[in-house]
């Protein structure tokens, strides 16, 4: 790896070091990964693709390619193609001619782009697979070792980066909740002292309410608790 491609991809790895401690939103976080990774790979399209678990399915989530036909919304199962095939046995890819690679199902979008040499990578964490991410060429390429290695080194770094966020979600979300039961829970309690009810009719009062006003529970329940303190 010559200099300029070695501070290519320090750069790279840097930024992407970044998104793992930030707060981004993970589109904003997907955008980054590929934008940095075709540049660091010298790649004419870069894509990426997160599996869903439970659908057994990848889609493909990111890419830094304007073309309308390559941007569209896709997905594969997992197993089925090359992108399901890394995600199934998490291990890389390479292709020499995307048009001649019987698992590779996108022939008429890849004569359509220009696209000819793959390496398709998995980004896993703790063997855990999150998702595949692709960098294609527009000539003929052998990736050599260092750059398969780069790519490895990138993709598990991003994929870090997508794990977090999504704890991140998970977590915010979880504590959104909790809040909102324990708000419920003392609006209840004032409807109970202040209008002699149950702890069921005042659930009730609190559900029928936010039905009514179109508003979440929570932001009923605070304007009860809002009501005590006046």
């Amino acid at each position: 790896m010559d200099s300029t491609s070695y501070e290519k991809s320090i750069e790279a790895l840097t930024l992407i070091s970044k998104a793992i401690a930030s707060d981004q939103y993970i589109e904003d976080i997907l955008r980054l990964i590929v934008i940095v990774t075709a540049k660091v790979m010298n790649s004419e399209v870069c894509s990426l693709w997160l599996l869903d678990e439970k659908a057994r399915a990848l889609t493909i989530r990111a890419t830094q390619s304007i073309d309308s036909d390559y941007i569209k919304e896709r997905s594969v199962k997992l197993g089925e193609g090359v992108v399901g095939y890394v995600a199934r046995h998490n291990k890389p890819y390479e292709v020499g001619n995307v048009l001649e690679e019987p698992r590779f199902k996108e022939k008429e979008l890849a004569r359509k782009m220009g696209l000819v040499s793959m390496l398709s990578v998995p980004m896993s964490v703790k063997d855990r697979i999150i998702g595949v991410i692709n960098c294609y060429t527009s000539v003929p390429h052998e990736f050599t070792e260092t750059e398969k290695n780069l790519f490895t080194t990138v993709a598990n770094q991003a994929a870090v980066a997508i794990f977090n966020t999504e704890l991140m979600v998970q977590t915010k979300v979880i504590q959104e909740e909790l809040e909102s039961r324990k708000l419920v829970g003392r609006a209840k309690d004032v409807l109970m002292r202040r209008r002699d009810m149950s702890g069921e009719e005042a659930h009730r009062w609190i559900q029928k309410r936010s039905m009514d006003s179109r508003k979440s529970m929570r932001a009923v329940a605070e304007a009860v608790l809002l009501s005590e303190e006046l």
